[in-house]
């Protein structure tokens, strides 16, 4: 039930204090929580791009719904998805998970000539759209462990991708910017949604059973 508790805790963070900073050993257990997060085909189609520096910040935040957010949190996060899937990816991905199981290379092809067919009549767009939702499960991860640590959190959709895009050179990297994740401690004077309490929808209406 921790973990439960500590999402009653959590919630999107709406002012941070720019005094507070996260310990290192802190911000890399949220990077291994995203980089452990399971994806389609164990592919991990994303990257996740640590924003710390100031300079930085201030270049990002004409991109931002809530620039003072962006400037004043200690990192944050952006989840960045893959343009395209390539038959090269999907080999050196499986390479990767055959050497490290001490697996004669080529043990997965009949999986993966299988997934690389599937994608083959897939588009770039619809690369991009899978990718993209295999980020947000290293979001969640994310989001999950900073609540254990008791580290304030914001996810954000609402930002100028293209912005984000260019400042961090993602498409020279085959990547697009999906989410940000602002992280840090909290400043309870000005972070109106802190005291407030925690609202969804009641279990039995958001839970269904079919018969």
């Amino acid at each position: 039930m921790s973990l439960l508790k500590d999402f009653e805790w959590r919630h999107a963070a709406k002012a941070y204090d720019p005094t507070k900073k996260i310990s290192q050993e802190d911000l890399n257990s949220i990077l291994e929580a995203a980089r452990l997060a399971p994806t389609s085909s164990g592919m991990q189609p994303f990257r996740v791009l640590v924003i710390e520096n100031q300079e930085l910040k201030e270049k990002l935040k004409a991109g931002s719904l809530n620039p003072d957010c962006m400037v004043d949190c200690s990192h944050i996060l952006v989840f960045a998805a893959w343009t395209d899937y390539t038959n090269e990816k999907v080999d050196e991905m499986y390479n990767k998970i055959s050497d490290e199981r001490d697996q004669p290379r080529g043990r997965y092809d009949r999986y993966t000539d299988r997934l690389k067919e599937h994608l083959s009549n897939q588009t770039r767009e619809e690369h991009h759209i899978l990718a993209s939702r295999q980020s947000y499960l290293g979001l969640g991860f994310a989001l999950a462990q900073a609540a254990t640590l008791r580290i304030d959190s914001t996810p954000a959709e609402g930002f100028d991708h293209d912005l984000i895009d260019e400042v961090l050179n993602l498409k020279e990297m085959g990547l697009k910017s999906v989410t940000l994740l602002y992280l840090g401690y909290s400043d309870a004077e000005r972070d109106w949604l802190k005291p407030m309490k925690k609202v969804r929808t009641d279990f039995n209406d958001f839970v269904i059973y079919p018969q």
